[in-house]
């Protein structure tokens, strides 16, 4: 399958292009970005064509992998589609629940596989540990924090993003842990609750299809000593914590490159397709009106 990035940010570089590169059923071909110069010093790095034109990239390939903010993304994805290529994406999906339902509309419109990379989903143990919990019954409970210090440590790559300086951890980190509590605990039948906390900082509760609750801790500014990602699950089962994982963003987004080239030849979704991030955004959506009613 031949694949182009579109990207050339700090994610791009760490992790999009080395993955692209390594994959063995991957022919990674050219980068597109909104600006010539890094557009051209990523694409000479990996001896791969620097693209001025997007259009002419997606005449090129057969799928794209995008690494952009997610405004961009969500306009590119459905352009991208429409050309009848399959989607690596990011989360979260687009920052409205009217863009992220377009992606959508284009992917079934066009008959493309869609992947977002929600990383956690793609990490060996805690990918098989998700699996092993969505197939429990009796959850009463899950609690999940997911604690950053991208703008509250130094030097962090990600802190001038201005997509995460205006939409904060409910959007970077929130997708994330929605990612592992909705497959295990059923569908959020609502966002009961929202409040901010300390910085970037928001504190939500949600009901789920299941019959359980769950709470989330969010934030992008937590000290750099108390930064983590933490979910249990408490019910009839007991009590579990999601494991921790040794597997790289590198390693993962090569999991989730084999997952788009099998739901592209065997015309399966994925459960992290595109309209799993529609259902994300629809929930951060309702989350972030509640956040700012109460502003």
């Amino acid at each position: 399958m031949r694949i182009g990035l579109l990207g050339t940010g700090p994610w791009a570089q760490m992790a999009h292009a080395p993955a692209l590169s390594r994959h063995t059923e991957l022919d990674f071909v050219g980068v597109w970005g909104r600006r010539t110069a890094p557009t051209k010093e990523l694409a000479d790095s990996y001896g791969v064509r620097a693209h001025d034109d997007v259009d002419a990239l997606l005449a090129d390939v057969d799928a794209v992998a995008v690494a952009l903010p997610p405004a961009v993304q969500a306009d590119l994805a459905a352009r991208a589609a429409r050309a009848g290529c399959h989607l690596l994406l990011d989360k979260p999906l687009a920052p409205t629940v009217e863009q992220a339902r377009a992606v959508v509309e284009a992917v079934e419109e066009a008959g493309v596989a869609s992947v977002v990379f929600f990383t956690t989903r793609f990490q060996p143990e805690t990918e098989a540990w998700i699996t092993e919990q969505a197939a429990v019954e009796g959850w009463f409970t899950g609690r999940a924090e997911w604690l950053g210090a991208v703008f509250s440590g130094d030097g962090n790559p990600f802190a001038d993003s201005p997509w995460r300086q205006d939409k904060g951890a409910l959007w970077d980190v929130g997708p994330h842990a929605l990612s592992v509590l909705l497959p295990v605990l059923g569908d959020a039948g609502q966002v009961t609750a929202a409040a901010h906390g300390p910085g970037d900082t928001v504190h939500l509760v949600l009901d789920h299809a299941g019959g359980a609750s769950s709470t989330l801790a969010l934030s992008l500014t937590a000290p750099a000593a108390a930064a983590g990602a933490t979910v249990e699950l408490r019910g009839t089962a007991g009590v579990t914590l999601m494991p921790e994982s040794t597997e790289s963003a590198v390693s993962a987004l090569l999991r989730a490159a084999d997952a788009l080239l099998t739901a592209s030849r065997t015309g399966r979704p994925h459960p992290c397709d595109a309209a799993f991030g529609l259902r994300v955004t629809e929930i951060l959506a309702t989350a972030e009106a509640l956040l700012n009613a109460d502003v």
